[in-house]
């Protein structure tokens, strides 16, 4: 028997390198014993040969199914010791019989792909239900801990989404096999870490728990549903959670009392739930850009509306007054919305980012453009004030607005008035931030694009007189 070593637990590429070596080879899968990390004592010790496979030349290489490296990538990460040969054999099969990755019933492609989906699915219980708490360190700068009991090896798997989704936070993931930390620039691997180690409660875990029991609704939870979308076993990492027990006890006598209401949530619900997300908003240290600003500038109106608009990020003005909209961007917004006849104070209006981002100009400060890392940060409060208002129709103002909605970059010259369906089957529209009309200094040119940003207002009003 030859042993073949790599360098870790989810060592796709090397195992690719190995297995394709061996394949070449001719080497029966009961011939080689795969050993992840770092070298060990093993009881096969006596009769295992540690020589290196043989080389691949390029003439000798050969192609596989996509789909076979796509669930082999997944299924590479889970903990049974036995992936390894098992994805082995099967490529060894695949190498006669290519058409095999279309037999939905061969136990052992059904074996492996059900590796892959127990994989992606704890990789997707990990973004949905890892908590960051924020510790202060010596230096008085925030870092944000997160304990999390992956079932899989998928803590490198999971590192980009979270260095792209909290590019601006210094923080740091613990699990029991391993640990990643991130400085804003560059990420680390660290060893495995005990639960002592993360932090506990924080300050606004409080707020959070408000906020949670005010969205709460008896009339749509289905315990069975929650249970497996939301296994206990998440449950002491997420503080929310502490609620639930007393939340269901009640859930029967107030389910009754929402009966004749289970169509529309009720408006006092919204209300309170956006407050306390309001409160929770103020202590925001997501990104850096709390430090310089006055304060946090959160979305104003109707818990109910129909209409939400998004622009970019608050303005001087409303960096001073704490409301969105309120300066020269804003007057232009009002004016063009009354034009288009749209009532501002039936719709929900917020920013993208929530923080004044500026440049000083001696006494004067002047508006910067959120980078991604600051978009992203701030999509969190963007995500919970419409999974709150519920809106039907969403007009995002500018290209960081939409960037938001959509995660992704946009052009506004290619999406503006056409409707582009979200996730929650509400739309999103885009035209342009009112700012961008008071920074053309041609008269005649800023009077077209002017009419045209009525135009996109009007198109909006007309797709929600519709429905």
């Amino acid at each position: 028997m030859r042993v073949v070593r790599l360098a870790a637990e989810d060592d796709f590429e090397g195992w690719r390198s190995a297995a394709r070596s061996a394949a070449l080879a001719g080497i029966p899968a009961e011939h080689l014993h795969w050993q992840p990390g770092e070298a060990t004592t093993d009881l096969f010790a006596a009769s295992i040969n540690s020589a290196p496979l043989p080389p691949v030349a390029p003439a000798d290489d050969f192609a596989v199914p996509r789909r076979f490296i796509d669930v082999a990538s997944d299924a590479i990460l889970h903990v049974d010791p036995s992936r390894f040969a098992q994805l082995y054999a099967l490529l060894l099969r695949l190498r006669d019989h290519p058409a095999l990755m279309g037999d939905e019933a061969d136990p052992s492609l059904r074996r492996i792909s059900g590796m892959a989906a127990a994989v992606r699915r704890d990789i997707h219980k990990m973004r949905a239900f890892l908590r960051f708490r924020e510790v202060i360190e010596a230096d008085r700068t925030p870092r944000y801990i997160a304990w999390f009991e992956p079932e899989h090896h998928i803590l490198r798997a999971n590192a980009g989404f979270f260095v792209r989704r909290f590019a601006t936070m210094r923080w740091s993931i613990l699990t029991p096999r391993g640990s990643l930390h991130w400085d804003g620039a560059t990420l680390h691997e660290g060893p495995g870490a005990h639960r002592s180690e993360a932090a506990g409660d924080d300050p606004v875990e409080a707020v959070w728990k408000s906020y949670y029991a005010s969205i709460f609704n008896p009339a749509r939870l289905k315990i069975g549903t929650m249970l497996k979308e939301m296994p206990r076993k998440y449950w002491k990492n997420m503080p929310e959670t502490a609620l639930i027990p007393s939340l269901i006890a009640g859930a029967e006598a107030r389910e009754k009392n929402m009966v004749e209401a289970a169509r529309i949530r009720p408006l006092g619900d919204g209300r309170a739930a956006l407050e306390a997300l309001r409160e929770e908003a103020l202590c925001c240290h997501r990104c850096p850009l709390w430090k310089p600003a006055t304060q946090t500038v959160f979305g104003e109106g109707p818990a109910d509306a129909h209409l939400m608009l998004v622009g970019e990020q608050p303005g001087d003005q409303e960096d001073l007054a704490g409301h969105p909209f309120v300066g020269p961007a804003g007057k232009i917004l009002d004016r063009a919305l009354a034009e288009a006849g749209i009532d501002r104070a039936n719709a929900y209006v917020t920013n993208a980012v929530k923080h004044f981002k500026f440049e000083p100009r001696g006494k004067r400060r002047l508006h910067a453009k959120p980078n991604n890392g600051e978009i992203s940060a701030c999509r969190w409060w963007l995500d919970q004030e419409r999974s709150i208002v519920r809106p039907r129709f969403i007009m995002a103002l500018g290209a960081s607005a939409a960037q938001a909605l959509l995660d992704r970059p946009v052009t506004i010259t290619r999406s503006r008035g056409q409707p582009i369906l979200l996730d929650d089957e509400s739309e999103a529209w885009v035209t342009v931030h009112p700012s961008f009309l008071l920074r053309i200094p041609d008269e005649t040119r800023r009077a077209e694009e002017y009419s045209r940003f009525v135009a996109d207002l009007t198109a909006l009003k007309d797709r929600i007189t519709a429905l």
